[in-house]
């Protein structure tokens, strides 16, 4: 692959934020292997401890919520790679400014699937977010 196809296909860098790190592997081992992706709930359990149920629970929503409601493709790379895509990069945007810059997060999720009804699957962002910060790892940008 050419540098010019990567940067086009994947155009931005990994987030710096652990916990978004924790988070964008969730979603990227949901979006490949199922909402029942052992990995992603090994590695919810190993950043959270007792308390990974609720995280593990809210990005299951989250990703099914994407899933029914986009009407456009979410483009979700393997997990190995070291850049984001342009879907990757807006939901990690979502989650760091859902309680700070709501708006701002409603127009990136109305965006990224496509339509203005975005509403149910903002609210399961924001709850994913709080869980996140509830348990000491808030998602920053």
């Amino acid at each position: 692959m050419t540098a010019s196809t990567l940067s086009s296909v994947l155009p931005y860098h990994a987030p710096a934020c652990p916990n978004a790190k924790i988070a964008l592997f969730a979603i990227r081992r949901m979006g490949a292997n199922g909402l029942g992706d052992a990995r992603a709930a090994y590695a919810l359990f190993t950043a959270f401890g007792e308390g990974f149920r609720r995280p593990l629970l809210l990005v299951r929503a989250m990703m099914a919520e994407i899933a029914a409601e986009s009407s456009m493709p979410v483009a979700i790379a393997p997990c190995c790679c070291n850049r984001v895509t342009a879907s990757e990069h807006a939901l990690l945007t979502i989650l760091a400014r859902v309680e700070t810059a709501t708006d701002q997060a409603r127009l990136l999720m109305q965006d990224m699937l496509g339509h203005r009804r975005a509403d149910g699957v903002l609210a399961t962002a924001a709850a994913l977010a709080a869980a996140f910060a509830d348990e000491g790892r808030p998602i920053t940008g």
